[in-house]
């Protein structure tokens, strides 16, 4: 057995606006862990509102990792996550430190704790531009239909405005005439870790409803503001970062396109869509265990459960 197979790494995920910052802020002062941010907008400098980003004092001096590491014009892929988590995770277990990882984020948490091989199809310029033109001409619903055709379940996964995976899913079945799903089917399970995953889910009408609080809570906090700064900046609506939620509603909104009002109906449905896509995706993963942190639960009740699971995957197991 190497050195990394046996690396404890401790897994918080859940959809968006369940509750997975102040239950981690937490764990990882009672655990010694440094958390690694599972999360694929939190990346971005200057995209602090919309993301939900933790701020430095609300870290409460617990070290975070792989927020605020690129520029919004740089895209950031899965790929590049899990090399910077496997490096993560063998620097914090070197310091004695538990590594944390907490998102939401499917692939890039699955693809770092199972080792997941990306596609070696390389990129098809001349291919990737042809769909570009494509969505431009027929828009981003009929880009979407085509990988439907191909990969249904790649299809459900992705967001029809999501052009960048959708193109790269395009780009993979052509080349290699196997799908990206199918990829994901044969990929490995069994980990390099020794894994402690936790997942938090919740009614779904209760959590419909913190997600239209949340972005209440965002407009309130100056979300309008934000996006208009990132443009006014340079940054270009048709950026995989500003096509992020609540980045390509309100730059609608800015550009004329729709009222204010209309944007935010549109990030709420959006979101409570993204919320159901993330919690599909968890569902499909093995070994974790769900805890219910329903409103008539307590923070303490719920973070009980959670160290008598930790006790029972990392002191007490054999």
């Amino acid at each position: 057995m190497t050195t990394e197979a046996r690396r404890k790494v401790l897994v918080l995920l859940g959809p968006t606006a369940v509750g997975k910052t102040n239950l981690s802020l937490e764990l990882a002062a009672a655990y010694g862990a440094e958390i690694i941010s599972g999360d694929s907008m939190q990346v971005y400098r200057g995209m602090d509102i919309g993301t939900a980003k933790i701020t430095a004092a609300e870290m409460k001096g617990i070290p975070h990792h792989l927020i605020d590491i690129h520029d919004p014009q740089d895209a950031y892929s899965a790929a590049e996550f899990q090399e910077q988590g496997k490096r993560l995770i063998e620097e914090i277990s070197e310091r004695g430190k538990l590594p944390f990882i907490v998102g939401g984020t499917g692939l890039y948490i699955e693809s770092l704790c199972y080792g997941f091989r990306f596609s070696e199809a390389v990129a098809d310029e001349a291919f990737r531009q042809e769909q570009e033109e494509y969505a431009e001409q027929f828009g981003a619903l009929a880009l979407h239909a085509k990988l439907a055709e191909v990969d249904p379940a790649s299809a459900e996964r992705l967001h029809p405005n999501d052009r960048r995976r959708i193109i790269r899913a395009l780009e993979i079945h052509h080349q290699t005439n196997t799908t990206l799903s199918a990829s994901h089917a044969t990929q490995n399970k069994e980990s390099p870790y020794d894994l402690c995953l936790i997942g938090l889910t919740m009614d779904r009408k209760i959590l419909y409803k913190r997600i239209e609080d949340r972005i209440d809570s965002m407009l309130a906090d100056g979300l309008v503001a934000e996006v208009k700064s990132l443009l006014e900046r340079g940054y270009d609506r048709s950026l995989v970062s500003m096509q992020g939620l609540g980045y390509k509603e309100i730059a609608a909104y800015l550009a004329g396109e729709m009222s204010l009002d209309e944007a935010v109906i549109l990030l709420k449905r959006d979101t409570r869509r993204f919320a159901k896509r993330q919690l599909s995706w968890f569902r499909h993963m093995k070994g974790i265990d769900w805890i219910d942190v329903c409103a008539e639960s307590g923070f303490s009740e719920n973070f009980a459960k959670i160290r008598t699971i930790i006790t029972r995957k990392f002191i007490d197991a054999p």
